[in-house]
C-alpha cells in the first residue's frame, strides 16, 4: 500500500482566498500516561516554497527520521513553536481543556516570535476545534481529519512537536528508568504499566488515568 504523500494544497487554496498566513498545527501526547501533551505550530506563508524531502506525519516515520527531518522542518517554515500542558494541569483541566492550554501557549510563543497570528488560518489536525475555547480572541480555525497525513505544514508541526516531546520523555528516563520511557515515551506499554504497579506512580505520570485503568 502506497504512503499517502503530504502536499500543499489545501494550503494553497487558503492563500489563493486571501489569507496571509496558514499555521499547521498538530497534538502529540494525547494518549499517553505520562508526560505533557505537546501542541506544535508551524508557520507558512505563499513564499515558503518545496518543503522537506521526506516530510511525512510523525507516525509514519522512525525515530532517526523524525529526528533527522526536525530541523530541516524547522528551517522551512517561517516560524515554529511547541506549547506544552503538564501531566498534572491533565489530572486537574481533562486533556482536551490541555490541548487548548497547550496551544495557546504554542501561539504565544509564536507571537513572541514575530509571527502575525492574527492574519494567521490555524490549519487543525482533527475534526475538533479544541483551540479556540482556550483564547480569549478567537482565531480563524479549520479542521481537517488526517492533516497531519495530507498537509506538509501540518506534517511539520507534527514532526517539530514529537521529537520536542520525545527528548523530553528520554531525558526523564534518566530519572525513572524503571518506566522505560526511552522506549515508550510516556505511553501505556506492558512494561510501563507493569512498572506502575510494581513501583507507583511519579510527578511526571496522570495519575486520573491510571486510576481509570485500574477500574
Amino acid at each position: 500500500m502506497a504512503v499517502q504523500l503530504p502536499t500543499l494544497e489545501l494550503e494553497s487554496e487558503l492563500f489563493a482566498g486571501g489569507v496571509r498566513f496558514v499555521i499547521g498545527c498538530d497534538e502529540v501526547g494525547r494518549g499517553a500516561m505520562a508526560g505533557p501533551v505537546s501542541v506544535g505550530m508551524a508557520v507558512i506563508d505563499a513564499q515558503s516554497g518545496t518543503f522537506p524531502d521526506g516530510l511525512r506525519d510523525s507516525k509514519l516515520l522512525s525515530e532517526k527520521r523524525r529526528e533527522a527531518l526536525a530541523p530541516l522542518a524547522a528551517a522551512w517554515v517561517l516560524h515554529s513553536a511547541v506549547g506544552e500542558a503538564s501531566a498534572a494541569e491533565v489530572d486537574q483541566f481533562g486533556i482536551t481543556a490541555c490541548l487548548g492550554l497547550a496551544g495557546k501557549r504554542a501561539l504565544l510563543a509564536l507571537h513572541e516570535s514575530g509571527a502575525d497570528v492574527a492574519a494567521s488560518v490555524v490549519l487543525l489536525d482533527g475534526s475538533q476545534d479544541w483551540l479556540n475555547p482556550a483564547l480569549a480572541s478567537p482565531l480563524r480555525v479549520q479542521t481537517r481529519v488526517k492533516a497531519d497525513r495530507d498537509c506538509a505544514s501540518v506534517a511539520a508541526a507534527s514532526v517539530i512537536a514529537k521529537v520536542h516531546r520525545d527528548r523530553q520523555m528520554i531525558a526523564a528516563h534518566a530519572a525513572h528508568p524503571a518506566y522505560g520511557w526511552e522506549g515508550n515515551k510516556g505511553y501505556g506499554s506492558p512494561a510501563h504499566m507493569a512498572a506502575i504497579v510494581e513501583h507507583g506512580a511519579t510527578p511526571l505520570h496522570r495519575v486520573s488515568w491510571i486510576k481509570s485503568e485500574a477500574h
